[in-house]
């Protein structure tokens, strides 16, 4: 199949787009920025998921469509919920509406953290039910596939390492390590934020279309997450003791106050059993130790490159 990829141009994306060539589909990347055009191996389309012109058109020179684009953040969203709001919502009842049109299959992807109350989650959350809604009464067959916290390589650190728009807790935590910064944590750390590697997440997206395009679509959302969960406090230990191993100094853990828009000590675990509807066994998903040693020995070959260490301040 040609596949359209909204948003194939971000950290999932990639992964999505890799996965479905190794697969022999033939990725089509549909996103409004131009970041990084020349170096991808697949057609690019230039577009905006706000756009319902756009999206048809996208629909018209595809077999299918995963749809990944958003308007990322959590507590970042919150003093202006519009654009989240705006792109999420339309962008989603866009999608939806293509693959009406063409009859295509579909799948989107929808947010681990669906029971916050944030712009992000809310307005990711309601195109998740949106779906439900043109399955039943449209004759869609898009697959929900609903992602905890992704991991891996090239994934983008936020101000002062890199000029990502949004605090990932992966990267966060490993350039704060590998610079020797106190590793800062919202809230302590306590909440549990489940994590899963990312090639594993582009493997349950393009499992879920293949189960569409076959004609199966599923009642229940595919969860993809890991079989044991841990909290954000014991993946920032396992991050620094990888650091540590790796010949870097153990750096010490700093508590901030709880973010807004997020819950504290809030532990909802995926149904990694519904990875079996496309497929996929819950055991062979990377584990956090292997896939965190591969990111951080990621991050320190680059340094100076995808990231760099802040300046040192010094005194007058």
């Amino acid at each position: 199949m040609k596949v359209g990829v909204t948003g194939g141009n971000g950290f999932i994306g990639r992964y999505v787009c890799e996965e479905l060539a190794d697969r022999g589909h033939v990725p089509l990347v549909f996103d409004h920025r131009g970041r990084a055009d020349r170096d991808l191996p697949w057609e690019v389309m230039r577009g905006d998921i706000r756009d319902a012109t756009a999206m048809t058109e996208l629909a018209a020179h595809c077999d299918a469509i995963i749809h990944l684009a958003a308007v990322l953040g959590t507590q970042e969203t919150i003093t202006n919920p519009r654009p989240a709001a705006e792109t999420n919502l339309v962008g989603g009842l866009n999608f939806l509406e293509a693959v009406a049109q063409y009859d295509l299959p579909g799948v989107y992807i929808c947010v681990g953290n669906h029971w916050m109350d944030n712009s992000y989650s809310i307005s990711k959350t309601a195109v998740e039910r949106f779906v439900r809604m043109f399955n039943a009464h449209r004759g869609t067959r898009v697959n929900n596939v609903r992602v905890v916290n992704a991991y891996g390589p090239r994934q983008q650190a936020a101000p002062p390492f890199a000029s990502g728009k949004v605090r990932k807790i992966t990267p966060a935590v490993i350039c704060r390590a590998l610079s020797e910064m106190p590793v800062e944590l919202y809230g302590g750390g306590t909440q549990v934020s489940d994590m899963v590697w990312v090639g594993d997440v582009a493997r349950a997206l393009v499992s879920s279309l293949e189960t569409a395009a076959a004609g199966t679509v599923l009642d229940d959302v595919v969860e993809v997450g890991p079989t044991t969960s841990s909290t954000i406090r014991e993946v920032a230990e396992l991050i620094i003791d990888l650091c540590v191993d790796r010949g870097y100094e153990r750096v010490p853990i700093v508590d901030l106050p709880m973010r807004p828009g997020e819950t504290p000590d809030t532990a909802v675990t995926a149904r990694t059993d519904t990875l079996r509807s496309v497929g996929i066994e819950p055991s062979s998903l990377v584990s956090l130790e292997d896939g965190m040693a591969r990111t951080v020995d990621w991050f320190v070959k680059s340094h100076g490159t995808h990231w760099k260490s802040p300046e040192p301040v010094t005194g007058t």
